[in-house]
């Protein structure tokens, strides 16, 4: 995990993962909730989670 607080919003903040292709992608999470964003494989993945912190 970060060190300070910058770094943390940084790796973290808006960053989700399509489930399917395990792409990262920076979004706000009120269109992911509502299902506009899509993932950029085949097919446009609406299944995205947020990102880990390890």
């Amino acid at each position: 995990m970060a060190k300070f607080p910058e770094a943390d919003a940084r790796l973290f903040k808006n960053i989700f993962v399509d489930k399917k292709t395990k792409r990262k992608i920076r979004a706000n999470p009120l269109k992911v909730i509502a299902g506009k964003i899509k993932g950029r494989g085949k097919g446009g993945s609406i299944k995205l989670r947020p990102k880990r912190k390890k």
